[in-house]
């Protein structure tokens, strides 16, 4: 009667040993991980930081160009941008103030920018692929006149368009001037250069 307790109890005392064995194992394991995990988290902590820096900084080169490059190259001015940006939260600035500069920004010229819509439904992915020029060439040759950026920005967004920075109106303004394909018709407004050929083309 004894020996199989005795046996019974070796094997459980063996059973209870290898589950031990196993935990510690496992919970080795596991600090393994949660401090591969944290090594990962301050990666992409630190990849999110240089990727911050660097919108930074081509967002302030960007705005840099803007500012300092002659007006004969077409280039919006800071008030133009500003409008651009801010139609639909106009603010009173330096630049902006029609007391200041009733010339250049009235009152009707502001009221008149397209404003950039908050939440535009995606109706097609035809720009998905697309670069800027070549998709804003298209939009022109179906409006068949001039767009304001804030309306191209609408209505690329609704093609697909996907943007990345902070400020995707300057984007399509940059692209635009850089582009020889392209004309500034009014402030923030381009055209298609050739538009008779763009049109005959189409």
């Amino acid at each position: 009667m004894d020996r199989p307790n005795e046996n019974l109890l070796s094997r459980l005392e063996q059973s209870l040993r290898q589950s031990r064995a196993a935990r510690m194992h496992l919970a080795a394991r596991l600090r393994e991980l949660e401090a591969e995990a944290d090594s990962v988290r301050a990666e992409l902590a630190e990849m999110d930081t240089l990727a911050s820096q660097t919108e930074a900084a081509i967002y302030r080169l960007l705005s840099s160009v803007l500012a300092s490059s002659n007006l004969s190259l077409g280039l919006p001015s800071d008030a133009e941008l500003e409008a651009a940006m801010h139609q639909s939260q106009p603010r009173t600035t330096r630049i902006q103030t029609p007391i200041e500069r009733p010339i250049q920004t009235p009152i009707d010229r502001r009221q008149q920018i397209p404003t950039v819509r908050n939440n535009v439904e995606v109706l097609s992915d035809r720009f998905m692929d697309r670069t800027i020029p070549q998709a804003v060439t298209l939009l022109l040759r179906e409006e068949g006149g001039p767009l304001h950026v804030n309306e191209l920005y609408n209505r690329l967004l609704e093609g697909g368009f996907r943007f990345t920075g902070q400020n995707p109106t300057i984007s399509v303004a940059v692209s635009l001037n850089r582009n020889s394909r392209f004309r500034k018709v009014a402030p923030g407004t381009f055209d298609l250069v050739m538009r008779d050929a763009s049109s005959m083309a189409s």
